[in-house]
């Protein structure tokens, strides 16, 4: 777990590992999206446009996202470190839904081909993603459930996982904590900002102890001992995996489909990445389970039931989309040859 890579010289700045791979993850997306552009006789320069827009609103959704879903127990006490997106915060797929009503703007107006245009942007993004969830492996966060397999991870002390396990948590049905930590591990602040000892009573209402207050032996005991973390599912490999794996199945259906069947790969993305994020969501952890009246899985994560949706939404995207296939035009059919060279 490293959320800070390095620090930049004289400038005192630290470079978060999230961010940066979400940069790296956008370069590469970029050199996919131009190579596509071209093949389809576009302009490259329209798609990377495109592309920038919907990364600075897709940031801007996905803390939006965040911060809707997790007020009441981050932000309502201090409603202004809502803006403090270095401290992390993101969802992906409220990015993505703003990112799209967006972008669906952005095309009409620039008179594009909106479908055209949102094959590659989609394809784009789960290269994007692809990095991007090595940040998140890197930070700590989306986190998986405790697990013995063999490629199970271990988080360290006081990490989001650490205290997923360490603590009870009743918006995913637990009661009791998945690790037993005695209670001089716990801590809280007083009205002088002091760090007090918490009692039994109240210790899950309390911190844990940041690590460089805690003694030698109980160092030990969180790094080696009998308190370190459970080992969990390496959710943000898994994640990274399918993303980069998505990527190849719609660039080989956008190949087949690019300009006879525009959109047939944006409604792909949806109900593709519908079925694995619904399937991926039951080795995480992290996510609390939902009831809400627009649930249509009662007791699944939001992201299952926004995968839900996605299928609906792609299915309904395949069979209108069907009623506006043609045959690709010959002059159109040369352009990509010639493009493609």
């Amino acid at each position: 777990m490293y959320p800070e890579l390095f620090e930049l010289p004289f400038l005192h700045i630290t470079v978060k590992s999230y961010g940066f791979m979400m940069v790296v993850g956008f370069v590469f997306a970029i050199i996919l999206m131009r190579k596509m552009a071209r093949r389809i006789g576009e302009n490259p320069e329209n798609a990377i446009n495109a592309a920038l827009y919907v990364l600075v609103i897709g940031v801007v959704g996905a803390r939006i996202f965040y911060v809707i879903h997790n007020f009441k127990g981050q932000y309502a006490d201090n409603p202004l470190s809502v803006f403090a997106v270095w401290n992390g915060g993101l969802e992906l797929l409220g990015g993505v839904i703003l990112a799209i009503v967006f972008i669906l703007v952005y095309l009409h107006f620039k008179k594009l081909s909106i479908r055209r245009y949102l094959d590659m942007l989609c394809t784009g993004l789960m290269m994007g993603l692809a990095f991007g969830r090595i940040g998140c492996l890197l930070n700590g966060c989306c986190f998986g459930a405790p697990t013995d397999h063999a490629c199970a991870i271990r988080f360290p002390y006081a990490s989001p996982s650490y205290n997923s396990q360490a603590f009870p948590n009743h918006d995913r049905g637990r009661t009791e904590p998945q690790l037993s930590v005695p209670t001089e591990y716990y801590d809280y602040y007083n009205a002088n900002g002091d760090w007090i000892s918490a009692p039994d009573s109240n210790k899950y209402y309390s911190l844990l102890k940041p690590f460089g207050t805690l003694t030698e032996q109980q160092k030990y005991e969180v790094k080696y001992g009998k308190y370190r973390a459970l080992k969990v599912h390496p959710m943000q490999l898994y994640s990274s995996a399918n993303a980069l794996l998505l990527c190849g199945v719609l660039y080989c259906i956008w190949r087949k489909a690019a300009l006879t069947k525009p959109g047939f790969t944006l409604a792909s993305m949806f109900v593709l990445y519908g079925i694995t994020r619904i399937f991926l969501e039951v080795f995480r952890d992290d996510n609390p389970f939902e009831y809400a009246w627009w649930i249509i899985y009662k007791g699944g994560t939001i992201s299952q039931n926004i995968g839900v949706y996605m299928i609906i939404i792609g299915t309904i995207m395949f069979f209108s989309f069907a009623k506006f296939a043609k045959k690709m035009p010959v002059n159109v059919a040369k352009t990509r040859k010639n493009a493609s060279k």
